[in-house]
């Protein structure tokens, strides 16, 4: 089944390969890349790694990207400035992590891009802690 891919883009490496390891064992079958890291291995963002993970979970299903910080945001603007116009690629205004988890289990379930999408952006309404 063909199913919108998940980039996942932060400063560090390390933090979107754990969070793709996670996902990865949610829902096997979602493609999820990443972008994380300088080109030195230290912090920082990439607009070519990012074009580049776009480019390599891409299908005609499309793609939700999701991300941590402002200035990965603008490398993700950058990054869309590269890839052609009419390919299904949206970004998301979700936190990254339960963002990620809603995506990702909406595209396991067959998902349309605009889907994935909400599913990730109504992360930002969750109350993690109950009222007391």
């Amino acid at each position: 089944m063909n199913m919108v891919g998940i980039v996942l883009v932060s400063h560090s490496y390390e933090l979107v390969h754990g969070l793709q390891q996670m996902l990865i064992q949610i829902q096997r079958d979602v493609p999820i890349a990443i972008a994380g890291g300088d080109e030195d291995g230290g912090l920082g963002t990439s607009a070519l790694k990012i074009k580049n993970a776009v480019e390599e979970v891409y299908s005609d299903k499309g793609v939700v990207i999701l991300f941590d910080l402002g200035s990965a945001f603008l490398n993700t603007e950058l990054a869309l400035e590269w890839i052609d116009k009419d390919k299904k690629v949206r970004i998301a205004n979700a936190p990254l992590v339960e963002g990620a988890y809603g995506a990702v289990v909406q595209s396991g379930c067959g998902g349309t891009v605009e889907e994935v999408l909400r599913a990730a952006e109504r992360a930002k309404q969750l109350n993690k802690v109950p009222s007391l």
